[in-house]
């Protein structure tokens, strides 16, 4: 089985879509699923990804490990991604040659790497691929005529009596049945979030958590959240590796699952103490108004009129400094304005934002592959709107998009919230009760 494996190359690049000087915002992933990956697999390459920005930026061993080891790599500098940058220094320090640099056409490459032979790709004004399959060749081609090795790393052709590297003797065989390993428990996890909570605990109990590849941990930890086993993400944690628990993203999950199990002190502290670490963020001030509004409802529901006014509050305000701290996001804004119906009289402020939300929403479903809060977002929009047949378009596209089963559960809350709000003024939204009806009995295929 290993012997069948071919040649691997390393993909360092951006993840999710970012934007470039101009201001420009690039679909990363479409760039690798259309341009990169394409062009590494028609030269009989296997591609791997990094992807240690899941971790909020730790390069671990495993990732130490691919950049030495793969027999070729594939660098895009476009955006000079500083994260991109380093890990392409630690790569040119250990390997002569086998490493092609790409950039999106047009890009000022930085002065220190201007010189090196890069090879162009093509961008629409949506920042998507526009010529795909003619730069996916090119690249097929570039990384064929690697197989008779050019030196590409600055350091070997500057220092000629640099020592190199006996990559003969270095660890690949070992190298390659890990990273066949974590392909076949990545796949494995896929297969379990469709079974259940218990396939899913069946995939930790064959792992050492904390020696494991964090790719697998966090793969393992989201594929809790995928099946709603809020206890095991919590309990997963304190079985991570140190460094691991401290990324951002382990704890903004971690402060989500707390939340869901109703532990909403713990959540608070934990999002706030990485709020107070480093600042504020559409992801996790998202997160933090979540657990206040929850606590606005429960504070409605038993009668607090006082602390449910405070918590409603503190509910906006977290969802405004997430959406100020990234206007492009719209998650964080919509769910302000949504808040804001629900004060006595409306929030002012939610006329000003009204169009503001709409348009970050609107950039993002042109400017990246559209995911289901993307059309969630539309759809509340409309509602708040009163535009029917908007939100039904909205409605359908969403429905389409469905990833895990919280999902429309939370955006039928929210079309709740704005129906029984409008009710109590006697404005009516009768029609936004078949919306949440359709959200609700949706199943995930």
């Amino acid at each position: 089985m290993l012997g069948q494996m071919k040649p691997l190359c390393f993909v360092l690049m951006p993840f999710g879509t970012k934007t470039d000087e101009s201001g420009r915002a690039i679909d990363f992933d479409r760039v690798y699923n259309e341009v990169l990956k394409p062009g590494i697999q028609g030269a009989e390459l296997e591609p791997i990804r990094a992807d240690q920005e899941t971790f909020g930026g730790i390069i671990h061993k495993p990732m130490f490990e691919r950049l030495m080891l793969c027999d070729y790599a594939v660098a895009d500098l476009t955006t000079a991604n500083a994260n991109v940058f380093y890990e392409l220094g630690i790569r040119h320090g250990i390997r002569p040659y086998s490493t092609v640099l790409v950039f999106a056409q047009g890009m000022r490459l930085p002065f220190d790497v201007a010189p090196l032979r890069g090879l162009p790709y093509n961008l629409g004004p949506a920042g998507a691929p526009e010529t795909a399959e003619a730069d996916a060749k090119a690249l097929a081609g570039r990384l064929i005529a690697c197989r008779q090795p050019v030196e590409d790393s600055p350091l070997f052709q500057l220092v000629t009596d640099w020592p190199r590297p006996d990559l003969a003797r270095l660890r690949t065989d070992r190298f390659r049945e890990a990273v066949e390993y974590s392909q076949e428990v990545k796949e494995k996890l896929r297969t379990a979030r469709k079974a259940g909570a218990n396939a899913v605990a069946a995939v930790e109990r064959e792992l050492n958590v904390k020696e494991a590849d964090p790719a697998i941990v966090a793969d393992l930890f989201l594929s809790y959240r995928a099946v709603e086993a809020w206890q095991a993400m919590v309990d997963l944690v304190p079985k991570m590796s140190p460094v691991l628990t401290r990324t951002v993203m382990i704890r903004e999950q971690l402060g989500f699952a707390l939340n869901r199990l109703g532990r909403r002190e713990e959540a608070e502290r934990v999002l706030q103490e990485v709020i107070a670490e480093r600042g504020a963020s559409s992801e996790t001030n998202g997160l933090l108004g979540r657990v206040y509004k929850d606590r606005w409802e429960e504070a409605e529901r038993a009668g607090q009129k006082a602390a449910a006014r405070g918590f409603l509050r503190k509910a906006i305000q977290a969802y405004l400094a997430g959406f100020e701290a990234d206007w492009r996001d719209a998650y964080p804004g919509i769910n302000a304005v949504t808040l804001m119906e629900m004060e006595e009289p409306v929030d002012p402020r939610q006329a000003e934002l009204l169009p503001v939300v709409r348009y970050a929403a609107r950039r993002r479903l042109e400017s990246k592959t559209p995911d289901y809060w993307d059309h969630a977002t539309l759809l509340e929009l409309s509602v708040l709107a009163g535009d029917r047949r908007a939100a039904e378009e909205a409605l359908g596209d969403a429905l389409a998009a469905v990833r895990e089963k919280w999902e429309p559960e939370t955006t039928a809350r929210n079309l709740r919230l704005i129906r029984q709000a409008r009710e109590r003024r006697g404005a009516g939204g009768s029609w936004i009760a078949d919306l949440e009806n359709q959200l609700t009995v949706t199943p995930l295929t």
